[in-house]
């Protein structure tokens, strides 16, 4: 028998042959770009390669399909390569390489395009709904992938003919694009309202809707602009409803049609509509960015008010107010239902603590409805701003049913019940914002965040993600330009509430 240490010895000496012989296995590597016009290849090939190949698909199918061709390309010493392959059309799936050392076949390697997928909507999750639920969820995301496709191929025949590899990025505003709510009605038949609709009607994407930040003044787009102004991802919020995007757009154009009676202004504000019709989820609610974008956007999002203001739209619709009193009944009946829809899914959001009704998160799943996360600095919580803006909407618009009244009072009983006291607001040595313990102060603060088992307040740091019990903690800590506290429950709980009161005796409900 051998010893221990001699059959040990055995193996390691196995494992590092192994080991040898798999490094020495030739191999290619890739790294590979595309733009509009053309793959952009860089890569290597293995030691003893007389010439490369390839072969490409430029649709769903497989590269197999194809014939090798050959690639007239100098190696360098170590073997490195880079090459062009301009693309008969904008897309391609999969390119294979091979290479060769004489008629034997060295190495190969296939890659295939990036496809950002799901991260909520995912197959595996629709497939374990019911089946009736699955299908039209499924159809819903299919729809979308076939926007976001048209898209791309639209946008991408306009550089083709320009001979562009990219499209220009949209002229940018920092300023988000919002109407007066005193805007006067005459205002609407001005020049200026009239070229801002213009340039408003240039940059609606093919699918309907609108990015944001982008600066309708500088004048309608020209071809082979893209309709965001992002200079990274380019179709980052391509449509979107995030910071007023669309629905102000939809007023715009609703005001000028009033004014001007232009058909060309209707026919963009009626694709608007429709955009906002096919973008909103079987379950009511309504994703950040349509086409759907990865990530949190696909939650069903209250952050900076986005499903509020497309319900406040859908509402004003119904009742035929300023500035869409023109709309038809097909129109009015679309947006009641679609309205009714979305009410019902904000009242299925509400969170519910130990099976009591509280508030709600800031980003909800499109399939749980449970809070969900967003960025580093916005964890699933129960929120203390943007819960205050829809039981604002929910008093001062929404109709009075049952229902209304009762995501109103849990929501109200649950602000009062977290409130923050004995604080006092200030700006440290720095001059930046701090919020210190002062018995005497009279002022009165809710939390952005509260946490869902506790209730507890808490201060997400935007670096680390690490959920403080304090603002100054957090802020020692991460930087800070983000409001981490509101007042906004304050102005519910005092005129607010009166002015609600008012409204339910005035209608006698």
């Amino acid at each position: 028998m051998r010893p221990a240490a001699y059959s040990a010895s055995l193996l390691f000496l196995s494992s590092l042959l192994s080991l040898n012989a798999q490094e020495a296995k030739p191999v290619i590597t890739l790294k590979i770009s595309a733009d509009f016009l053309a793959l952009h290849v860089n890569g290597k090939a293995p030691a003893g390669t007389t010439a490369l190949e390839y072969r490409l698909a430029e649709t769903s199918d497989i590269a197999d399909k194809a014939e090798w061709r050959p690639l007239n390309q100098k190696l360098a010493d170590d073997g490195s390569f880079a090459f062009d392959l301009p693309l008969e059309t904008s897309r391609w799936s999969e390119l294979q390489i091979r290479a060769l050392k004489q008629a034997e076949v060295l190495a190969r390697k296939e890659t295939h395009r990036d496809v950002d997928t799901f991260k909520m909507l995912t197959p595996e999750r629709l497939a374990a709904l019911p089946a009736s639920r699955s299908q039209e969820w499924t159809a819903y995301v299919k729809r979308s992938n076939d926007r976001a496709a048209k898209e791309y191929d639209i946008l991408a025949a306009e550089c083709r003919k320009l001979g562009l590899p990219k499209a220009k990025p949209a002229p940018g505003s920092r300023a988000e694009f919002e109407l007066d709510s005193d805007t006067p009605a005459s205002w609407f038949a001005s020049d200026e309202a009239k070229a801002l609709a213009d340039a408003a009607i240039s940059y609606q994407t093919p699918t309907g809707g609108w990015s944001k930040a982008v600066n309708y003044k500088a004048g309608p787009r020209a071809s082979g602009t893209h309709w965001t102004n992002s200079t990274g991802d380019a179709w980052h919020y391509c449509g979107t409803f995030d910071n007023r995007s669309t629905t102000e757009q939809l007023k715009l154009l609703a005001g000028v049609y009033s004014a001007t009676k232009r058909e060309d202004v209707r026919a963009a504000f009626q694709r608007g509509m429709d955009y906002v019709f096919e973008a909103q989820y079987p379950n009511g609610g309504w994703p950040q960015n349509y086409p759907l974008e990865s990530g949190y956007h696909e939650a069903i999002t209250l952050n900076d008010n986005a499903m509020v203001h497309i319900l406040e739209v859908l509402l004003t619709i119904v009742q035929k107010k300023p500035p869409f009193t023109f709309a038809d009944e097909a129109l009015s009946q679309r947006a009641k239902a679609a309205f009714e829809r979305g009410m019902d899914c904000l009242a299925a959001m509400q969170v519910k603590i130990d099976g009591k009704p509280t508030v709600w998160c800031a980003q909800h799943d499109p399939l749980s409805l449970a809070p969900e996360h967003a960025r580093t600095k916005e964890p699933p919580s129960l929120s203390g701003g943007e819960s205050a803006e829809v039981v604002r909407f929910l008093m001062r618009k929404a109709p009075i049913t049952d229902a209304t009244k009762a995501m109103i009072g849990t929501a109200v009983a649950w602000f009062e019940n977290h409130k923050l006291t004995g604080l006092r607001k200030t700006k440290n040595t720095e001059g930046k914002t701090d919020y210190v313990e002062d018995a005497s102060s009279k002022e009165a603060y809710w939390a952005r965040f509260y946490d869902l088992k506790t209730g507890k307040a808490i201060f997400p740091g935007s670096q680390d993600g690490i959920n403080y019990p304090t603002f100054r903690e957090m802020a020692a800590r991460n930087k800070v330009a983000y409001d981490f506290m509101t007042t906004k429950p304050g102005d519910l709980l005092s005129k607010e509430m009166d002015r609600w009161k008012k409204r339910q005796a005035k209608e006698g409900r």
